[in-house]
């Protein structure tokens, strides 16, 4: 199993060393380095990591400040040269807290950690629902009651027969976490739940009543998962 990952720490030097270790391990990627939050929040606005190796005090916004505003949710692991954030990385729920310097031995701690919290997601994934985060509260939906979810820029809101739920997210992170058998990408917007389709009619599908446009890159893809005779 390999992650892809990139590293935020405004020391050239740190980088480099924390990159050596990430290609002799022969299990981390790392995709790119960058000096500060800002930079960082760019590239991960278009991009999908697994992990961050984040510094915490770095010029303009912090490696905390970059956590909040992160579109999708990673794993992260701190590396700082204080203790004194280890209370708050507790709170961010970061997978380790490297502190500054640290053997390769350390590091290798560290990244067994995010073998395993990978494993222990991708078997909660198989479960029968999903958490989101919304109105200010962790909400628990059931895989059968989400009709589908549609993009909204940076957030994303969920339907259901009851209530729509909007939560801050991206269809191309969901893409990966939702149950692949039960749902599926049906255009750059939206995803559904495919036991929910009423009907297709030419570059439409139907659920409950309501419209939602089908690409024909994946029209091919739906019909086949539906198992159309």
């Amino acid at each position: 199993m390999k992650f892809t990952s990139i590293i935020v720490e405004d020391l050239q030097a740190a980088a480099d060393f924390l990159k050596k270790f990430c290609e002799k391990s022969g299990i981390i990627e790392v995709q790119g380095h960058f000096l500060n939050a800002e930079d960082a929040l760019v590239y991960l606005s278009e991009n999908l990591v697994d992990l961050i190796f984040l510094d915490v005090e770095m010029p303009g916004a912090s490696g905390f400040d970059l956590m909040d505003r992160l579109v999708y949710t990673p794993q992260v692991i701190l590396t700082t040269s204080k203790t004194e954030y280890a209370y708050d990385a507790f709170q961010y729920n970061v997978t380790d807290y490297l502190k500054k310097p640290f053997t390769y031995q350390r590091f290798l701690e560290a990244v067994q950690k995010v073998e395993k919290k990978k494993e222990e997601d991708d078997s909660a994934a198989s479960n029968d629902h999903i958490f989101i985060k919304a109105d200010g509260k962790l909400i628990r939906l059931l895989n059968d009651d989400i009709l589908y979810i549609e993009s909204m820029g940076d957030y994303v809101k969920f339907i259901t027969a009851e209530k729509k739920y909007i939560t801050h997210n991206t269809i191309k992170n969901l893409e990966t976490k939702v149950d692949a058998l039960r749902f599926m990408k049906v255009h750059r917007s939206y995803i559904v739940n495919l036991s929910r389709i009423d009907d297709i009619q030419e570059n439409m599908l139907y659920i409950k009543g309501m419209m939602i446009p089908i690409s024909k890159a994946h029209k091919s893809k739906v019909l086949q998962k539906i198992n159309v005779i």
